[in-house]
């Protein structure tokens, strides 16, 4: 939702074109302007540059920077938007030459942060990331930072401190550093009470945009948030799942991944990213239809490696089949399924192939299970509904000595009967 407290700013877009980038520049640059419409801006222009190398001094070059001014003064444009992160010397430069802001592609995402941040952690995780990353480009930037809370790339709860001095917003982050250290504290002792359930935990991965929520939505009968906009879901969201009546398992929905996100970014916000850390299974779940989905998935691929994620068990799941259509739908389908045998197909919009999906990860869930036989005392008969719920209950005989149980369950849950059993 536009911010209505303030005039839409007009938004120039400039991206390069760099020999082995890994990712269509194209692509790259609309992505960007999705990105900024999500700020709450409008794109009013934009401009690709080829080039070996960007300009140490003014990213672009001079010459193609004077363009870029004459662009923004004819356009009326209030800011300019590089598609890459700009060294502080970079964006003094440019904006000293096309005589508007410059806010780069971090700046914005920080700025969409801030708008869907919703938890204390993540309000926490925004504002830190914010300063950190403001606080090289404070120097010599005088009455630029008038601007500051007025637009893309300023707001959130940190503009304000940034009208302090250097010492005040550095204090500022040791403090956030450590709420953020206590935040984490109270993560873990409630991710403690949730692993003693053991149950199983798929969580849900991939770019941004690619139906995650709305798959979540569809598995787990839940009702979280589905926008049609970069970085909607923030704050992770964690839903029971009951698949095909046997199994029940945990299914997380975690922030999308982007192209570009620097190092720095992700190392901000790897508490929202911990609940990964704990999953059993991390479901990739990719845009089928998406012209070039192939890049985006190396971005998730490159993404989980910086986590250290890169050999979790992982399913992928090819959504949004709906749009997958005639010949040419049929064919690129064909083509993902030869690629990539394992990929489950579905359509979490339309209920599409989700009864496939539900039998993999309940399979997924029971790999490690094991048959128990046994014979519960009568006192233990709340174990036996825990069976039900969290493992698959065979069948269950109430007779004199107790309850005879015949049940696949996890290694976790076949200890609790052990020991009830011995508690006889």
């Amino acid at each position: 939702m536009i911010d209505t407290a303030t005039p839409t700013e007009r938004a120039y877009l400039v991206g390069l074109d760099l020999p082995r980038a890994g990712f269509d520049a194209e692509d790259s640059l609309d992505e960007l302007a999705s990105l900024v419409e999500a700020a709450g801006g409008s794109v009013v222009g934009r401009m690709l540059q080829l080039r070996r190398a960007p300009d140490p001094n003014s990213w672009v070059g001079k010459g193609k920077a004077g363009e870029i001014a004459r662009e923004v003064a004819r356009l009326r444009a209030d800011l300019v938007v590089s598609d890459d992160e700009l060294k502080p010397r970079q964006q003094r430069t440019l904006e000293e030459i096309v005589g508007a802001a410059v806010v780069d592609r971090s700046g914005v995402i920080l700025d969409i942060f801030a708008r869907h941040a919703r938890s204390r952690e993540g309000r926490i995780q925004v504002e830190l990331a914010q300063l950190e990353y403001r606080l090289p480009r404070l120097t010599g930037r005088g009455k630029e930072m008038s601007r500051l809370g007025g637009g893309i790339g300023t707001r959130g709860p940190g503009e304000s401190k940034l009208e302090s001095d250097r010492q005040i917003i550095r204090k500022r982050i040791q403090d956030l550093r450590g709420k953020l250290t206590e935040v984490a504290r109270q993560r873990e002792r409630a991710r403690g009470s949730r692993a003693s359930e053991g149950l199983f935990l798929a969580s849900l991965v991939g770019y941004t945009n690619a139906g995650k929520s709305t798959l979540l939505n569809a598995v787990a009968s839940a009702d979280v948030l589905v926008a049609d906009q970069p970085f909607a879901t923030l704050d992770p969201t964690t839903r029971r799942a009951a698949l095909n009546g046997s199994v029940t398992i945990l299914l997380s929905d975690t922030v999308g991944f982007v192209n570009k996100l620097p190092p720095t970014l992700v190392a901000a916000f790897r508490a929202t990213l911990e609940e990964l850390d704990d999953a059993n299974l991390l479901v990739h779940v990719a845009d089928v239809a998406h012209p070039n989905l192939h890049e985006r998935m190396r971005v998730v691929d490159a993404t989980l490696k910086s986590l250290g994620l890169e050999h979790r068990p992982r399913l992928l799941v090819f959504n949004q089949t709906d749009r997958l259509r005639g010949e040419e739908g049929r064919a690129t389908r064909e083509a993902l399924a030869a690629e990539f045998p394992a990929a489950v197909f579905v359509s979490a919009l339309r209920g599409e192939g989700l009864d496939g999906l539900r039998a993999r990860l309940a399979e997924a869930a029971a790999a490690g299970w094991r048959r128990v036989n046994a014979m519960l005392p009568y006192h233990a008969g709340a174990l036996v509904q825990r069976i039900r719920t969290r493992g698959s209950l065979k069948r269950a005989d109430y007779e004199e000595a107790g309850i005879r149980i015949e049940a696949d369950v996890s290694p976790e849950l076949a200890a609790e009967i052990q020991t009830a059993i011995r508690r006889r």
